[in-house]
């Protein structure tokens, strides 16, 4: 399934449910309330529009009450997001972005140790 375009305040929802599914908006607001401050009524807004698109469907529990999980999977979510932010900020160009992460992350040795195996390897299966 092709994952739909979410907004920032979106992936906030979409991260909580993607660790815990199904969860009641109520539940759902509980536990992002600490780090978002969002309302009960915020987060109700922000499930209705990921039903809308999509990216969330509804269930009723054996009490009768709506409960919420993704609709797609986090990593077509990962894919979609990475495509969208690689062309609009470097024009579909992987190779810019990678220099731009190489040079401005704070990567350590081992972290670019892995990445330079992981190039290597794609290398290999190139020829």
């Amino acid at each position: 399934m092709k994952s739909p375009e979410i907004s920032d305040a979106e992936w906030t929802v979409m991260e909580a449910l993607w660790k815990r599914s199904p969860q009641t908006a109520s539940a759902l607001a509980k536990s992002l309330h600490p780090s978002s401050g969002w309302a009960l009524n915020t987060v109700r807004t922000l499930l209705t529009r990921l039903v809308a698109k999509g990216a969330v469907r509804t269930t009723e529990n054996a009490s009768g009450v709506r409960e919420f999980a993704p609709a797609v999977e986090r990593d077509v979510s990962v894919r979609a997001e990475s495509k969208t932010f690689l062309d609009r900020v470097f024009q579909g160009a992987a190779k810019p972005l990678l220099v731009h992460f190489a040079t401005n992350s704070k990567l350590s040795k081992d972290e670019l140790r892995e990445l330079k195996q992981l190039f290597e390897k794609e290398l290999k299966s190139k020829h």
